[in-house]
């Protein structure tokens, strides 16, 4: 599965684009997951040209943060199952999406 399609890179504002806007009004345009794990990454920010992403991380710590693209295509876990994209996640704000989790 292709993680950042073109129309979703259209959506989501390039880097720094919103570091004005507090982080609970901040939307979140994409979702990316392990199937094997309980690792989620939402997007909020994207660079096309250094494939690099800016969002929430849920991981072993709950935390904002960067992350690049290129890594996370490149990562399978020991059942061999790559990190994919939540096809059903629709644009929310941080503060929806946080009641959710």
């Amino acid at each position: 599965m292709k993680l950042m399609t073109e129309e979703l890179q259209q959506q989501i504002p390039l880097l720094y684009a919103t570091e004005d806007i507090p982080l609970e009004k901040k939307m979140v345009y994409a979702k990316f997951f392990t199937p094997n794990a309980n690792w989620t990454w939402y997007i909020t920010e994207y660079d096309p040209n250094e494939r690099l992403c800016f969002g929430y991380v849920i991981g072993h710590e709950s935390e904002w943060g960067y992350f690049s693209l290129d890594e996370l295509e490149s990562v399978h876990g020991p059942l061999g199952l790559s990190i994919e994209r939540d096809i059903h996640f629709e644009p929310i704000t941080f503060k929806e999406l946080k009641k959710e989790l």
